[in-house]
């Protein structure tokens, strides 16, 4: 297959082959070489895209932080918005079900691809919470972060298991937690959203004013 390795396709393409043997032969035993070979990809290209094989499942979720975050979230509520964005990760994830619930498989014994795949989830997770408006901002921040990343962590559970077409036990599943976290006041909307736009759009820090000759003055008085 001839395709330039900065073409998404090149990556979706390695990414399923790597994926489709990590279901067969499992995760610990697929190398980057068989998956080239797999996906009739250059070596040479593959070796510059993905210089080890984690890279693989770091694409990946970058695929799927970009599916569930293109355009707009809907919803009128924190609650609504987190709902959205998160099952779009899910539908985005049914493309690689087999290779990722083997991946899931592996990791009780991969302590470091465990901490790998949690840092990335949750760097995910704090992208969807800015994206629906989750107030993250100090200590209390800090738990309705930890709160969406044990609800994400219990729905990805029932993922794994769901057999329905169109995901409706997950659904239910994300919809229970997502209705519990928000009577337990975890899903406070952040009231400086408007302000950071307005901040970005203005391209940083306010310019410097220089204090008046009389300041000191003033103060002392």
């Amino acid at each position: 297959m001839t395709l330039d390795h900065h073409d998404p396709l090149f990556d979706r393409t390695m990414i399923e082959a790597t994926l489709q043997l990590a279901q067969s032969h499992g995760w610990q035993r697929v190398s980057l070489v068989d998956a080239s070979r797999e996906a009739g990809l250059p070596l040479q290209q593959v070796r510059q895209r993905f210089p080890f094989k984690s890279m693989i499942l770091i694409r990946l979720n970058s695929q799927i932080d970009d599916a569930a975050l293109c355009g707009e979230s809907y919803g009128a509520t924190v609650r609504e918005r987190l709902f959205d964005l998160l099952m779009r990760r899910f539908d985005a994830m049914q493309d690689y079900r087999s290779g990722i619930c083997a991946i899931m498989h592996t990791l009780p014994r991969d302590p470091a691809l465990a901490a790998l795949l949690a840092g990335t989830t949750m760097e995910s997770l704090r992208w969807v919470a800015d994206a629906a408006a989750l107030d993250r901002h100090g200590f209390g921040g800090m738990i309705r972060l930890n709160s969406l990343l044990a609800i994400w962590s219990r729905t990805l559970a029932r993922w794994e298991k769901d057999s329905t077409p169109d995901l409706a036990d997950t659904m239910q599943v994300l919809d229970s937690t997502l209705a519990r976290a928000e009577r337990m006041g975890l899903l406070k909307e952040s009231s400086a959203s408007g302000q950071a736009d307005m901040v970005a759009e203005e391209g940083g820090l306010p310019d410097h004013v220089a204090p008046e000759e009389n300041s000191n003055n003033n103060v002392l008085d």
